[in-house]
């Protein structure tokens, strides 16, 4: 079972955050990392049924609440039976919370792919995401995400 969670808090309101949730997949993209990434591209803006995904990585939206939380289900192609969510919670003090789940069960290949290459490279690509979340939310980022030497390593095998 696969059970992956990872959590920033952003010191901005949901309302700066909420419109890079929204966009996410379509061009001008301001969330997702696609400087140093797959571009993540939707067939339509996000709402429910839309697909797409990031290079061979697929899925659909299966649930979506605009400016708050938007769930994708893997194609089963992918390998992954299960989905992925990012969330947008917002905190009493102004701030926001960006959370990033993914929950369930590989198959086949991806059983060993998964946590030897797919794991931290999805590590990296979400601390990315969170990166732009901030420096878009607030101007500034206080701590940028650094790639583990893995993850470097993995990134030159892959080109």
């Amino acid at each position: 079972m696969i059970r992956n969670v990872h959590e920033r808090v952003v010191d901005a309101p949901i309302e700066r955050l909420d419109a890079l949730l929204d966009g996410l997949g379509q061009k001008g993209d301001r969330l997702w990392p696609a400087q140093n990434w797959p571009p993540m591209v939707l067939d339509r803006p996000v709402s429910e049924g839309g697909a797409g995904g990031h290079g061979a990585i697929r899925y659909h939206v299966a649930e979506y609440e605009p400016g708050a939380r938007v769930r994708f289900a893997f194609d089963p192609a992918t390998g992954i039976d299960g989905a992925h969510e990012l969330s947008l919670d917002e905190l009493s003090d102004g701030r926001c919370r960006m959370r990033h789940v993914l929950v369930g069960r590989a198959r086949g290949r991806m059983r060993l792919l998964f946590p030897l290459a797919v794991e931290p490279l999805h590590d990296a690509v979400v601390e990315d995401m969170f990166d732009n979340a901030e420096r878009e939310a607030t101007g500034t980022l206080a701590r940028p995400a650094k790639w583990p030497l893995r993850v470097r390593l993995l990134r030159r095998l892959f080109r």
